[in-house]
């Protein structure tokens, strides 16, 4: 059954993609899960969630290597995100790096590539190489993740050219929503929210989204909490929210959570629940 996400992103080179797609953190790391870690990859993929995202340091490749086995045949529909680890982000080791992530997701070309984090190489080497990975036709973008806005205003000092900044964002954790997000929208940077559905399923046991849900049908039934979550990351324009791939199940649940346009009424039980930010704090990562 196919569906369309109805809310999308567009990033700086004017490429739009859904604004709801996949994560991969610890997928592939256990074999007997293998075979319905792909069948979810690849549903997803069926439901119009076109964006994966997975990274070298997941699983040292092995996330990696399943995405490509679950998109063969199918890259034309997906839009594919992967990462470099710090220490690999010299001027040879990205380009070292994205040749073996290639090699691992079977493909030619990454949609995007990112610095998983800063390290101890000067940004204006990492970007070197990351633009000599778009002129050799290896990437079409690059960007940033766990980047905060003095790391961005150092980033703009060697290069523009910057398409996503991938970062914790949750209502666990609305940090970047005091000064982060308006700064990467002001750059025509993408921000995407990694974990939005937060870790272990305590947040989404909280009455005031369970409240807020009851408001809401989906093409699907009555709206979940979880649904409610995304729809809250999702109710900004420049946001694009990759929640990890579990099961068929959930990724239809997510899919139709793009259908959901939460009121004031509804914004307003959800921060009394989880407090905005009122000041500048350290920028979270799992």
């Amino acid at each position: 059954m196919s569906a369309d996400v109805k809310k999308t992103v567009t990033l700086r080179s004017g490429v739009t993609v859904p604004a709801l797609g996949m994560g991969t953190w610890n997928v592939g790391d256990r074999r007997d899960r293998r075979a319905d870690e792909i069948k979810s990859l690849q549903s997803g993929i069926e439901y119009g969630l076109r964006v994966i995202d997975t990274a070298e340091m997941y699983g040292s490749g092995r996330s990696e290597n399943l995405v490509g086995e679950a998109i063969e045949g199918l890259r034309d529909d997906v839009y594919l995100v992967s990462k470099v680890l710090p220490s690999n982000a010299s001027y040879k080791g990205v380009q070292s790096s994205c040749r073996a992530s290639l090699k691992r997701l079977r493909t030619d070309v990454l949609d995007l590539y990112l610095l998983h984090w800063r390290g101890g190489v000067p940004l204006s080497e990492t970007v070197r190489g990351m633009e000599q990975l778009q002129a050799d036709g290896l990437i079409r973008e690059w960007g940033v993740s766990n980047f905060d806005v003095d790391d961005m205003e150092e980033l703009e000092e060697v290069s523009n050219g910057c398409a996503a900044n991938q970062v914790l964002y949750s209502l666990d954790y609305r940090g970047p929503e005091f000064d982060l997000l308006d700064a990467d929208a002001e750059r025509e940077v993408v921000t995407m929210a990694y974990s939005p559905l937060g870790q272990g399923g305590e947040m989404l046991r909280n009455p005031a989204l369970k409240e807020v849900a009851a408001r809401h049908e989906t093409s699907r039934g009555p709206a979940t909490a979880a649904q409610v979550a995304l729809a809250w990351v999702l109710r900004r324009e420049n946001v694009l929210a990759i929640p990890k791939a579990s099961s068929p199940a959930h990724l239809h649940e997510n899919a139709v959570s793009t259908e959901i346009e939460l009121s004031k009424d509804d914004l307003a039980v959800i921060d009394r629940a989880f407090a905005p930010p009122k000041r500048k704090t350290s920028l979270a990562m799992l």
